[in-house]
């Protein structure tokens, strides 16, 4: 919910001071993919599915998943901070932009991962995060990125797997607005926070029931 998240951010703010090194560390680690991936290769999408601190987790592990950024989209405000987002009046959705090596996976792969990380059945947010600043949508870039996904989504409402409707949005990319530098990889900068985060919003309990596969 969004006073837990409130109460995580606030003990962030005592490890400020180490932002710096952190960010150094990122700029390092980008470089370094940079250097073995030709940006002919690179490709990126934009995936919501409620708290992007899990999001951005989940697609780390993705393999070809070659980094990911923490931010907003679909809103009507230019530059939204953190809490106008969280306040559920601007119109966007906490989401996660993921660049891809296409030599070693596609959209259509990483749709598959995607699914496997969301509630697809819940409309107005996200497990124990309730808004539509924390709703699952798919943001495609691209006509073909549209109908990947629309085939993707299909393909699941037709499994028989659910009996209630799929209700995760596929939209139009429109801009996308990188979070607060605290929000990024907030699960390797964070790791005891970060679980007692996850565990405690029941994500990891809901997908096993959902999907049969423990995170």
């Amino acid at each position: 919910m969004r006073i837990s998240r409130y109460l995580f951010l606030a003990a962030v703010c005592l490890s400020l001071l180490g932002l710096s090194a952190c960010r150094k560390i990122d700029t390092f680690i980008a470089e370094s993919a940079s250097i073995q991936i030709t940006n002919e290769n690179l490709d990126s999408a934009i995936f919501a599915g409620g708290c992007f601190w899990c999001t951005e987790s989940d697609f780390d592990k993705a393999p070809g998943v070659v980094s990911t950024i923490s931010g907003y989209i679909g809103g009507t405000v230019a530059n939204p901070t953190y809490e106008q987002v969280v306040d559920g009046k601007t119109g966007h959705v906490e989401a996660v932009q993921v660049h891809f090596d296409k030599t070693k996976t596609s959209f259509s792969q990483l749709l598959e991962v995607y699914w496997l990380t969301i509630d697809p059945l819940t409309t107005g947010g996200q497990f124990c995060d309730i808004g539509s600043q924390y709703r699952s949508a798919i943001f495609y870039r691209n006509a073909e990125q549209k109908e990947q996904a629309e085939l993707s989504k299909n393909k699941l409402e037709n499994s028989g797997r659910f009996s209630q409707p799929v209700v995760t949005e596929i939209l139009p990319a429109t801009e996308f607005y990188r979070a607060e530098e605290y929000h990024q990889n907030y699960a390797t900068k964070n790791p005891l926070r970060y679980a007692y985060y996850r565990k405690n919003c029941g994500r990891d309990k809901r997908l096993e029931a959902l999907w049969g596969v423990k995170h």
